[in-house]
């Protein structure tokens, strides 16, 4: 699913009789030992060495509290003395501080490890929540541990191409794309793909969310933890669901916020056809708000009205660039943003605003691309590509991508095509496909989870979570009701934070569903 990190979204062919991935379903597996046994092995040797953490390589940046280390894996599980790569680990240590009794002592309940999802996105940064009020109390009980995932950042990183060319702009996005302009992108497409091959050779078919469920059990081995305490956000749910069903007498805690749909039969086509019909409702509810905002921001009264002005600022972009920058590809992307995330609204709309009205700086500083950004955001990419591409099956004829998105783009052309330019690599991709794991565990088998939702979050549409909930045996589902935000724990909800330190702390869940009312809508800018 393709996301922004915190933050993080994609889709797949309707496949029929998936099951569990066998021992030897995986290529290579046959010459080596199992990948269960390979896990096995690469977690003992994990365990006895440990991590020696120390100081990360941007310490200048970086409290002194925050500290780095690093995990071998193997590439490949099946052959767990053959080549390794290093994951770049972070973290910040249990304070023992309770926020609100400065004479009490708080325990250590061990490592609380999270994943931002993606794929492709770092967690490095992640222990640094800590020092927001509403992570204190959790900051103090479990060491905050984050990291980057294989492929990203400083764990072996991936590329697919010059990083100096990753960003076009000013570019075009139709709504609803002409012949030519289609096999222009099927053009670029092809190549994409293979340039990952060129530059990944033959280590490209381990970038998949199966080995990722493995890293994750090696890392937990090396922190001295029996029982993992597991947070994964969008992308981190599926391969934390995936961990549950492979290692569930491995787990202690674990909590998904925005849960993606972990069918085997959407993984991952037909996931992203669903997160495009959703963004179209999302994209509908932020027009509501700047309507409901008319007075501040004058481009209209109406949903119907906003679409008037945002149309009327994409024509007039195609036909001059804002500052030679931003075309209707970075506004598209810019207002994309706030679909994950209200609390963008307000920018937005004040950016739109004032383009309208002829001061083109805040939409310029708001979509325009950062080059200094270009090198990480290529990486993610690349592993956000490799990863959904070699988990699945996907149509390779361009007529079913056209046909699905063509009828699709009719009811939600906001973002349709968009995804589809994204993934489109995967139609032509080099490397053998797996069959997604048919993630389920039964009653017993994994401790009681906690699934967070967000009732229209359109980056992980709600169903999702209602599916990750039926097949997470006693897992329990707290519903954010009439909201989108895309990942809700430790946000402003008071009645989610309170569910999730619950849980955390105490191993304390509600009822087996459960909601809270959505968060406080955000409050305008006034427009200069």
């Amino acid at each position: 699913m393709r996301a922004a990190a915190l933050h993080s979204a994609a889709g797949a062919l309707l496949l029929t009789a998936l099951s569990a991935v066998p021992a030897g379903g995986v290529p290579g597996a046959a010459a080596g030992r199992s990948p269960a046994s390979g896990v096995a092995l690469a977690a003992a040797r994990a365990a006895e060495r440990g991590v020696a953490f120390g100081a990360c390589a941007e310490a200048e940046e970086l409290p002194a509290a925050m500290q780095c280390g690093t995990v071998a894996v193997p590439l490949d599980y099946a052959r767990p003395d053959g080549k390794q790569i290093k994951l770049t680990i972070s973290r910040v240590q249990a304070t023992h501080r309770d926020p609100h009794n400065s004479k009490h002592r708080v325990p250590r309940q061990g490592a609380l490890v999270f994943n931002p999802g993606g794929p492709g996105g770092s967690g490095l940064y992640f222990p640094l929540i800590g020092l927001l009020p509403e992570w204190k109390r959790i900051g103090a009980a479990y060491d905050l541990v984050g990291y980057d995932p294989r492929g990203v950042g400083r764990s072996a990183p991936l590329s697919c191409q010059d990083p100096k060319r990753f960003f076009k702009g000013p570019s075009p996005a139709p709504a609803h794309p002409s012949e030519p302009y289609k096999r222009e992108r099927i053009a670029q497409a092809k190549a994409y793909a293979r340039g990952c091959a060129k530059r990944a050779g033959g280590a490209l078919r381990h970038y998949n969310s199966l080995n990722n469920a493995r890293d994750l059990d090696v890392l937990r081995a090396a922190l001295g933890e029996e029982r993992l305490t597991f947070m994964g956000a969008s992308y981190g749910t599926y391969f934390g669901a995936v961990y549950a069903t492979l290692f569930p007498s491995h787990v202690r805690r674990m909590v998904f916020d925005a849960a993606v749909n972990p069918d085997p039969a959407q993984i991952w086509y037909r996931n992203n056809l669903d997160q495009s019909m959703a963004f179209e409702s999302r994209w509908t509810d932020f027009r509501e708000w700047i309507a409901a905002h008319d007075d501040v921001y004058g481009l209209g009264d109406t949903a119907e009205e906003v679409l008037v002005s945002y149309e009327r600022a994409r024509a007039r972009l195609a036909a001059e660039p804002a500052g030679g920058k931003v075309g209707p590809g970075q506004l598209q992307g810019a207002f994309l943003q706030a679909g994950y995330y209200d609390d963008y609204w307000p920018a937005r709309a004040q950016a739109l605003s004032e383009y309208l009205k002829g001061d083109p700086k805040q939409l310029i500083a708001q979509a325009g691309p950062v080059q200094g950004a270009a090198a990480e955001a290529e990486n993610a990419n690349a592993v956000y590509t490799a990863v959904e591409c070699n988990d699945a099956p996907w149509p390779t004829d361009w007529k079913v991508w056209d046909r699905d998105n063509t009828r699709l783009a009719r009811v939600a052309p906001f973002e349709t095509w968009d995804n589809v330019w994204a993934n489109l690599p995967c139609a032509y991709w080099p490397a053998p496909r797996q069959r997604p794991l048919d993630v389920r565990t039964g009653p017993g088998e994994l401790p009681p989870t906690l699934i967070l939702a967000a009732e229209r979050d359109a980056a992980a549409p709600y169903d999702g979570a209602l599916e990750m909930h039926r097949r997470l045996s006693g897992s329990v589902l707290v519903t954010e009701r009439d909201a989108g935000t895309h990942g809700i724990a430790g946000g402003p909800n008071r009645c989610v934070n309170g569910h999730f330190e619950a849980y955390l702390l105490e191993g304390r869940l509600p009822a087996r569903r459960s909601a809270c009312a959505a968060h406080a809508e955000p409050k305008p800018l006034a427009s200069r």
